[in-house]
């Protein structure tokens, strides 16, 4: 929905309040124009129902709101009377109506000092409950959400089986688009493929204001583009219609930020055509060929859980095993390898030949020699030509929403012929740190701003499918940073100690008010 629709369908739920509640303004001794202003109207509410006038600002938060309009339903039925079970279940199905029927066929009496204590245990339950997911769902959505890493892309920074928290705050929370849905939940119900969320009504995309930008070799979670597209380089085949903030959630590095020209050149990343520089804590990973002697034995199972190396080896002959392919190594695991008796050589992969699949599907690269690309920016025009055309199709037509249509060599954006485009927002590229086996922008292109989910800050659990029991754990992962200098280090013990401290203080405190209270 545009802004403007979006003020319209505003505007038609101040005249449905208007009509619904005024009756129920001047019972409580209100003027019935009061019902008529927006946002005023719902100040005033708060105080006819004795709720605190702070309520009024969870009425204008996306999802939040979903919930706070059945409490104030209630409320108001409850302040004229109306606080039956069959009240209650009237004004929920009903989804508020009801108040309708009661606003013009009842005898309104308005009970300016009634109990707001809950009248028995399962209401203050139920009470409580409401609260908790209030408060859980705004944090959820506007400053901090748990995220699990499922793939190996950014295998060595963060593992499979890493329990994040990626903070909203730090690139500024995101409004949700998707405006009714059910909190703390993605884009499925869980434990069922049922979807979690109606695609109508979408708010415009709109961020709070971040204290710190995206940097190069920052690691970003962020809704994945093409979630929407079955196949990159044939979008024909099959297409779903999710909404931006439902898309799939991904994490990557950051390797190419706006106004930036991006090459790849034998794996390694240029930037403005220098080297890009990661951090210390990240460990690349390439494919390297392992030259075997065939006489000396290697016992390869040790040698494996010594470097760590995570996905797997094979022999690519398996009748003369002579080389040993390795899908992922870093390059310290590479110059162990080097001095291991019996390995001859170790060769770092580099792809060859163009892959179709690769970024912007024209046949001419592949994933270790790319570009070099301009990363757009906001505001930045560039020259359109049949030729520059397939890097900006999917920014012009599905991320900022405009009619393309291309006859021969002209080219026409909302029916005028364009030679030059200006972008709307920012564009990042986003790439895993095991470059042979991360489907990341190599493969789909640019991830707009408005994809943007958050920053990971801190790994609050570590799970090891492969460990048995206890060891399941990665004790030396849990309460740990995902960025700064240095090897990453574990707090646990230290909130460990925390926690002892204040139960025991807690203790203390207790006896100690208890001899007072003698």
């Amino acid at each position: 929905m545009t802004l403007y629709l979006w003020f319209v369908f505003f505007l038609a739920v101040q005249v449905i309040h208007f009509i619904g509640t005024w009756k129920l303004y001047e019972a409580a001794g209100r003027k019935s124009w009061e019902a008529a202003i927006p946002v005023y109207n719902a100040i005033v509410l708060m105080k006819i129902i004795g709720r605190p006038t702070w309520w009024t600002i969870l009425l204008f938060i996306p999802i939040i709101n979903l919930i706070m309009f059945p409490v104030i339903w209630i409320e108001t039925l409850r302040t004229f009377g109306k606080k039956s079970t069959l009240d209650t279940i009237l004004g929920l199905v009903t989804l508020g109506f009801y108040i309708y029927y009661v606003n013009y066929t009842q005898k309104l009496v308005y009970n300016a000092n009634r109990s707001l204590t809950p009248e028995s245990k399962t209401a203050d339950t139920v009470s409580s409950l409401l609260f908790a997911i209030i408060v859980a769902t705004l944090v959820h959505t506007y400053i901090v959400q748990p995220y699990t890493i499922p793939t190996s892309s950014l295998e060595k920074s963060l593992l499979i089986g890493d329990f994040l928290f990626v903070s909203k705050v730090n690139y500024g929370p995101r409004v949700p688009m998707t405006t009714i849905a059910l909190p703390m939940v993605h884009d499925s119900i869980p434990m069922t493929k049922q979807k979690s969320y109606l695609k109508w009504p979408q708010l415009p995309y709109f961020r709070l204001p971040a204290y710190e930008q995206i940097k190069r070799t920052d690691i970003v979670v962020f809704n994945w583009p093409m979630d929407t597209v079955y196949k990159f380089f044939d979008t024909s085949k099959r297409r779903a219609d999710k909404p931006i903030d439902k898309k799939s959630n991904y994490v990557k590095r950051c390797v190419g930020v706006p106004g930036d020209s991006l090459a790849i050149k034998d794996g390694i990343v240029y930037i403005n055509n220098k080297v890009l520089v990661l951090p210390e804590r990240a460990k690349p990973q390439y494919s390297y060929a392992v030259a075997l002697d065939g006489k000396t034995p290697i016992d390869f199972e040790v040698l494996l859980r010594e470097l760590d190396i995570t996905d797997g080896a094979g022999f690519k002959d398996d009748v003369k095993k002579d080389t040993l392919y390795f899908r992922a190594l870093t390059e310290a695991s590479a110059a162990r390898l080097r001095n291991v008796p019996g390995i001859t050589n170790v060769r770092r992969e580099i792809a060859k030949g163009s892959d179709p699949g690769i970024f912007p599907q024209l046949d001419k690269w592949n994933a270790d020699n790319f570009g070099p690309i301009y990363i757009p920016k906001k505001g930045k025009t560039v020259a359109l030509t049949t030729e520059s055309l397939p890097f900006y199709k999917a920014i012009i037509k599905e991320y900022e929403g405009n009619d393309l249509q291309v006859n021969g060599s002209e080219i026409r954006i909302n029916g005028k012929v364009a030679t030059t485009y200006t972008f709307k927002q920012d564009y990042y590229w986003m790439m895993g740190d095991n470059r042979h086996n991360s489907e990341d922008s190599r493969y789909w292109g640019y991830v707009p701003e408005n994809h943007i989910v958050g920053k990971p800050v801190f790994i609050w659990m570590s799970w090891d499918t492969n460990g048995k029991g206890m060891s399941k754990v990665r004790w030396d992962r849990v309460f740990t940073t995902v960025n700064g200098e240095g090897q990453p280090q574990s707090y646990f013990k230290y909130f460990l100690f925390a926690l002892a401290a204040f139960f025991i203080g807690e203790y203390f405190w207790k006896k100690r008010k208890e001899k007072k209270n003698i």
